[in-house]
């Protein structure tokens, strides 16, 4: 006497279906692990068409209105607000942040208290670089002060 242990072949999953239920659950995997996503901004948040308001020429007066509080200031030849600010993400909730953006903005004074020059200075291929004047500022007392704030603000 033998015992047949075969399945019919309607009862038996296809190929194709396992593979679909095996794409619906790396989907679902995705979506869940997508939606935990968080993004973190630390620092100066820059008011939109805030730096179009402050022309060359314009009082200090004028760039606290627009501006308000610097993060930090310091007197190089006259005297420079700086604005710093970090974005950062996390894909998933235990893993730790990883950098996308470091600003700092840096409204220069000259000895009357008005705006001499402006610039937005980021990091770009590993280097300190000025999104406004799209340059990358030379070494000296203007640097050896930029390159502690972008170490300071840096978490990496």
């Amino acid at each position: 006497m033998t015992i047949s242990t075969s399945i019919s072949a309607k009862a038996r999953p296809t190929r194709s279906w396992r593979g679909m239920r095996a794409a619906l659950a790396v989907a679902a995997l995705c979506v869940t692990l997508g939606a935990c996503a968080e993004q973190f901004q630390k620092g100066y948040i820059l008011p939109p068409g805030a730096l179009e308001q402050i022309p060359i020429g314009a009082s200090q007066d004028q760039v606290l209105i627009v501006m308000g509080t610097p993060s930090t200031v310091a007197t190089l030849s006259g005297e420079v607000f700086y604005y710093i600010s970090q974005r950062a993400e996390r894909v998933v909730a235990f893993m730790p942040q990883k950098v996308t953006d470091q600003r700092v903005i840096a409204i220069y004074f000259d000895k009357d208290r008005k705006v001499t020059r402006l610039a937005n200075y980021g990091m770009q291929d590993g280097k300190i670089f000025d999104f406004i004047s799209r340059t990358t500022p030379t070494s000296g007392q203007e640097m050896s002060y930029l390159t502690p704030l972008f170490k300071l603000i840096s978490f990496r």
